[in-house]
């Protein structure tokens, strides 16, 4: 995309005071190939939007319909390539419906997703969404490679009235005393600077302004290294596969016609992929490929000898309250899950849906009432809970088990896959999916599951050794608690 300043741009990163005469105001000519916004300056912004994903974009199409003028900084326009934000639960589908961006789904060869089918040593048990109490249709999420979704939600984006998108690097937030008044960066290598009283936060993972205004750290102890397989023959076409087995989980679910998605879990220090046994390989061929059912092996086996593998890691972030005067952080720059549910694209959805109604005209009818909008944003930290909080515990824990490295989590592992198979799946599958927004609901499902284990365990126990599987209950009961009780206090209790 091609841009020129017609001003000196300046790397200022404090503005002493609201009323001092300012510098000349930049402009920006944005060519029609990227956006068909005419030229204005850039400080005449409502809004300044940091990241051009999927929150991002999302964000900014709905501000831009409210009559907000938004520009949208990104640093590359180009097509993205990564292994996750490929699977969007119906939670998520719903939210971009609400956003009227549903036809961002369409020309991307996505895949219709009906739910999940789990595969424990071999035995699957199939998890579909629940249908709708009052409709009864059943849902679906959408899979596909992640790059097309995120240009097609950049196109609805320039295309909507009072959005600027602006190929440009955020290099550091502008402040006057200590509201946040702008964002100083690069447009084609020149220093230019952004001006508006309101700036969102939303680069992602990675996000290098987050350590300055959120109070905690990503917390990492995993990375999924992922693999394209061709013409993969999965077991339950149109559903997600998570296969447990001796070693941490495999995810599989198709991204196009012919492409499916491979994402191996690989905790830190994991003995089977050190170096001394071959590394990541080394582990995909010892322990995944012999795991997998027949008819997958030959595409992975194929996947692993073409050599492109890609790792990201997996991190949780508990969400905080935006403080900071003129600005807020959303997105995985602000709140962050195991991506083993695939529900991060779910909650920035979502997020967004409820951030654009507190921050309606109606409500906040001026950005440059910063106290208004900081008031909003504590209201925001709450009332997102409901869904975010949900698929954050969920994927946590559910991770905990499915990658059971200890005696005890292995009894609540065998415990969680008996519990679908007794078929309690409905509620459990619409809270993954998106759709039971009650982390009391999983709180309630978590704990039978684990009072599941320990009568399986003690049903199982030689009556001389009842003393024992009691003390073993006890010591699954606790490690059940070690498990979700910590997750629960991080995202319900501030």
């Amino acid at each position: 995309m091609s841009k020129t300043s017609t001003t000196a741009a300046t790397t200022a990163t404090s503005i002493p005071g609201a009323k001092q005469p300012q510098p000349s105001i930049p402009v920006i000519a944005v060519s029609n190939e990227e956006s068909t916004t005419p030229k204005r300056p850039l400080n005449e912004s409502d809004v300044l939007i940091i990241g051009a994903g999927v929150a991002g974009c999302a964000l900014a199409v709905a501000l831009g319909k409210q009559g907000r003028k938004v520009t949208l900084l990104e640093r590359s326009l180009k097509e993205p390539d990564r292994i996750v934000g490929e699977l969007l639960q119906p939670g998520g589908v719903q939210a971009l419906e609400q956003l009227g961006l549903l036809e961002c789904l369409e020309g991307i060869d996505a895949i219709e997703v009906d739910g999940y089918d789990v595969i424990f040593h071999g035995t699957e048990v199939e998890i579909p969404y629940p249908a709708d109490n009052s409709t009864g249709i059943l849902p679906k999420g959408r899979s596909f490679h992640h790059g097309r979704f995120i240009m097609k939600l950049r196109e609805a984006a320039r295309a909507t009235p009072n959005v600027t998108i602006v190929e440009a690097t955020a290099t550091n937030l502008i402040k006057s005393h200590s509201d946040v008044i702008g964002v100083g960066g690069t447009v084609n290598g020149n220093s230019d600077h952004f001006i508006a009283p309101l700036t969102i936060v939303a680069d992602g993972y990675a996000s290098k302004f987050r350590k300055d205004y959120h109070t905690h750290t990503p917390e990492i102890k995993s990375k999924f290294w992922g693999l394209e397989l061709i013409d993969a023959d999965l077991p339950m076409p149109r559903h997600g596969h998570v296969f447990i087995g001796n070693g941490p989980p495999v995810l599989m679910y198709q991204i196009g016609t012919h492409e499916t998605r491979a994402l191996i879990d690989i905790p830190d220090n994991l003995p089977s992929a050190s170096i001394e046994n071959g590394g990541v390989k080394g582990h995909m061929k010892n322990v995944v490929l012999p795991s997998l059912p027949k008819g997958v092996q030959p595409s992975f086996l194929a996947a692993i000898e073409k050599g492109r593998l890609r790792s990201m890691p997996n991190s949780f972030l508990p969400s905080t309250t935006n403080k900071t005067r003129g600005l807020i952080i959303i997105g995985d720059a602000s709140n962050m899950r195991h991506p083993l549910t695939g529900g991060g694209m779910t909650v920035a959805l979502s997020d967004v849906v409820v951030l654009r109604d507190l921050l309606s005209p109606e409500k906040v009818p001026t950005f440059k009432d910063t106290p208004l909008v900081t008031k909003t944003m504590k209201t925001f930290h709450w009332q997102r809970k409901k869904t975010a909080s949900t698929i954050n515990i969920l994927a946590q824990a559910l991770y905990s088990l499915f990658a059971a490295n200890d005696p005890n989590l292995r009894i609540l592992q065998r415990g969680c896959f008996r519990y679908f198979e007794l078929g309690m799946i409905e509620a459990p599958c619409g809270m993954l999916a998106g759709l039971i927004k009650q982390p009391t609901v999983l709180i309630r499902h978590f704990f039978a599951v684990a009072f599941l284990s320990i009568w399986m365990n003690y049903t199982e126990t030689p009556f001389y050794l009842w003393p024992y599987a009691f003390y073993q209950g006890c010591a699954v009961l606790w490690t059940a608690c070690e498990v979700i009780m910590p997750y629960v206090f991080a995202e319900l209790g501030r």
